[in-house]
């Protein structure tokens, strides 16, 4: 039985994380779930998976959960809580789902303890991948991906020598605005930028997909996760999501992994690597879907995927502040302060004012985000 800890509970990628559990109930203990505020919910997956802890964002969240979670379940609270969670519990498996950068710390500490990673939060190889990884080499953790797109390159690889690699291509469905021209964007408003064609996911990376953050922050992640350069990872629009991701090898043959835009299977294959299990989702009918559709991407048309390849490119802090910047954009965006098109205004406008420099640990990290998110939260 796998010893499950779960980082984000309550959001998208939690919720099905714990779909999946729920459907092989056999197969897995969860030892701890941690959310942020959403105290009702924390308490109804408390009470049916009944984990020795839990977490919650703030000491008043937590004080009301106590009062309705069966007796002998500790709860935790705050960014210490949330580390402790992490690291400090019997679980051998620990689901990072929390969106945005505040999961690095928890996810350091989680590897610092020898725990096998189920990698959600791209935010953390994002601001911090040369710390990140390292550490789990030196660990001998493992860091399995959850995203569909890294999830598929990772089974793509499955017996294959990396260094007949010739380039990998992540797909991209495009988001909300796929078919819009830049000048249609003009005006649009939170609804229609949350209306993901595809994929049922969080506020927050539903709008980095329509913007194409989501696909660049991808990009930046696999060139850690899998030690590939920039100049090999290529993005290609794909409206239909069946094919998730593909590897082009040295003699020109193609591998690729295909399935329905259902979450619930990657994040099955990290919980069950190397072995597969049946999951709660349907077969793919490539008969009934009938076409496959492909786009070269157009960095004109989506600005922020340039951006997320320059600042990959230069490495050092400018992911950290790409990733910081977006981050505010999309907050203030969501809360109507500034329109869509604002958002890669805001990030390209702190990349330009931003002088990339050396992060050699999580204290300068921290310094350099929090520089970034001052500044976009500034810009006009």
């Amino acid at each position: 039985m796998k010893k499950v800890t779960l980082l984000g509970s309550t959001g998208s990628i939690g919720t099905q994380t714990l779909d999946v559990i729920a459907h092989d109930p056999e197969s897995y203990e969860v030892d701890g779930l941690a959310a942020g505020s959403n105290v009702e919910l924390l308490i109804k997956q408390a009470k049916q998976f009944k984990p020795k802890k839990v977490c919650l964002s703030t000491k008043e969240l937590a004080a009301e959960a106590a009062l309705h979670l069966p007796d002998g379940i500790e709860v935790l609270h705050g960014p210490e809580g949330l580390v402790e969670i992490a690291a400090d519990n019997d679980s051998d498996t620990v689901v990072t789902a929390i969106i945005g950068s505040r999961g690095l710390h928890a996810t350091m500490a989680a590897i610092d303890a020898g725990k096998q990673i189920a990698l959600a939060n791209k935010e953390t190889l994002i601001t911090a991948g040369h710390l990140v990884m390292k550490l789990a080499a030196e660990r001998g953790v493992a860091i399995l991906p959850v995203d569909s797109e890294h999830s598929a390159i990772f089974q793509c690889l499955n017996g294959e020598r990396r260094g007949e690699i010739k380039r990998i291509i992540l797909t991209a469905s495009g988001g909300s605005f796929r078919d819009k021209t830049r000048a249609e964007l003009e005006g649009v408003t939170v609804e229609q930028a949350l209306a993901h064609p595809n994929w049922s996911m969080g506020a927050k990376i539903t709008i980095d997909t329509a913007t194409m953050v989501n696909k660049g922050l991808e990009v930046i992640e696999a060139h850690w996760l899998f030690g590939i350069e920039y100049e090999q990872i290529g993005v290609l629009m794909h409206p239909e999501s069946i094919i998730h991701s593909f590897i082009e090898f040295v003699d020109n043959s193609n591998i690729a992994q295909l399935g329905l835009p259902d979450m619930r299977v990657p994040i099955q294959y990290a919980l069950t690597y190397p072995n597969r299990r049946p999951t709660p989702t349907e077969s793919l009918d490539l008969a009934k879907i009938g076409q496959l559709h492909f786009r070269e991407m157009d960095l004109n048309r989506f600005p922020c995927l340039r951006m997320a390849y320059e600042s990959g490119k230069a490495g050092r802090s400018a992911t950290t502040v790409f990733n910081a910047a977006n981050e505010v954009a999309v907050a203030r965006f969501l809360a109507g302060e500034v329109s869509f098109l604002d958002i890669e205004r805001i990030i390209g406008t702190v990349l330009e004012r931003h002088d990339v420099t050396d992060v050699p640990d999580l204290a300068a990290i921290a310094e350099m985000d929090g520089w970034a998110r001052k500044e976009a939260a500034a810009v006009c």
